[in-house]
């Protein structure tokens, strides 16, 4: 566990001179310091979380690779810091990457050949690999070879590679667009759930711990209530609460503090933020709560349809505020109470 000095210089007098990019490196420094790094530190998940535990005992006991996981789930659940706290428990080595940046054969040969014995390869939004690549994964997965072409036309040939044992984790936030052959490679699967507002609020007091930031209970629980059910979402708001804190009050959390931190940055106690509004409104108010069609909609608020798809929209769905439908996003009776609005047809149903 990182200390709080080594989470970029939050205290540093003068921030405010440091160059962006520089100011940016030392926050994604910071979120990497806030990361569990073993099992026993990660919070929440209690059922991945036991599975895992026996599969990372077993393969370390024989000395074998572990087989490949798949983890799904919405984002910012731990996905990525449960892959590197397998490589961790494992102690071997984990390499990174995402499927949008693997665009040739080349690129996925190039990472698995350079992988040691009982490495983790994680990739990250593996949904989003190009469909002539997943070939390349089958045999790698499934056998640990790896067939090359060599040369081109009448003189092409084909080397097969051997490539060692290796873990590989995929992430992904749809799981419906994986296609079968390759979801059905994976030994391990887990689908990660939103977080209680009990297990974020212990997310929010370790976290507090690591930055040196005092928080009593009724403020980690506050900012837990808003937090959308999502550890990283907790975090983000817990460090920006502390920046409040520190400037416009004597640099203690407590609910007082937290909810008018939260106020300020239009996070209602729904944990709703101004554009989940925006959605709702759109729906309620432009559309006589729908259905609409999520390519009307993410015109409508600005916004691309993958966003509102992955990051919005399950969080929506799970707070009963909208409906799925086959012709489109529907609004619910919860969705116009939260808006302070009549739902249609209430008024002329009160005259009966």
């Amino acid at each position: 566990m990182s200390s709080p000095a080594e989470g970029g210089g939050i205290r540093t007098p003068g921030v405010d001179r440091v160059h962006a990019p520089v100011a940016a490196a030392g926050e994604d420094e910071l979120d990497r310091s806030l990361r569990p790094r073993r099992l026993e530190d990660f919070v929440g998940q209690r059922s991945v979380k036991g599975q895992l535990s026996v599969f990372i005992e077993a393969a370390r006991a024989r000395g074998e690779a572990l087989d490949h996981v798949l983890l799904a789930g919405p984002p910012g659940l731990g996905k990525t810091s449960l892959a590197q706290i397998v490589a961790a428990e494992l102690d071997v080595p984990f390499v990174q990457t995402a499927g949008p940046a693997l665009e040739r054969k080349g690129d996925v040969a190039s990472y698995l050949t350079a992988l040691e014995p009982r490495s983790v390869f994680f990739v990250d939004e593996v949904h989003r690999l190009p469909r002539a690549l997943e070939e390349t994964f089958y045999p790698a997965m499934e056998d640990r070879r790896l067939p090359i072409t060599v040369g081109q036309g009448a003189g092409a040939r084909v080397v097969t590679l051997d490539l060692p044992d290796f873990t590989m984790i995929g992430a992904t936030t749809r799981t419906g667009l994986l296609t079968t052959p390759l979801r059905d490679r994976f030994g391990v699967t887990h689908r990660l759930d939103l977080y209680d507002q009990d297990e974020l609020a212990q997310v929010i007091r370790r976290s507090a711990g690591i930055l040196d930031v005092e928080i009593d209970e009724g403020g980690a629980e506050s900012i837990a209530a808003r937090s959308r059910g999502t550890p990283r979402v907790a975090n983000r708001l817990m460090k920006r609460v502390r920046d409040y804190a520190e400037v416009r009050g004597a640099g203690y959390i407590d609910a007082e503090v937290a909810r008018e931190a939260l106020d300020l940055l239009e996070v209602d106690e729904a944990g709703l933020d101004r554009l989940d509004r925006d959605i709702l409104k759109t729906i309620c108010e432009k559309f006589d709560g729908g259905p609409v069609g999520l390519s009307t909609l993410a015109v409508s608020v600005a916004e691309e349809a993958d966003t509102i798809e992955d990051v919005y929209e399950p969080y929506l769905l799970q707070q009963g505020l909208i409906k799925r439908t086959p012709r489109g996003r529907v609004a619910t009776a919860a969705a116009y109470t939260h808006l302070g609005l009549t739902p249609p047809g209430s008024a002329s149903a009160s005259l009966f």
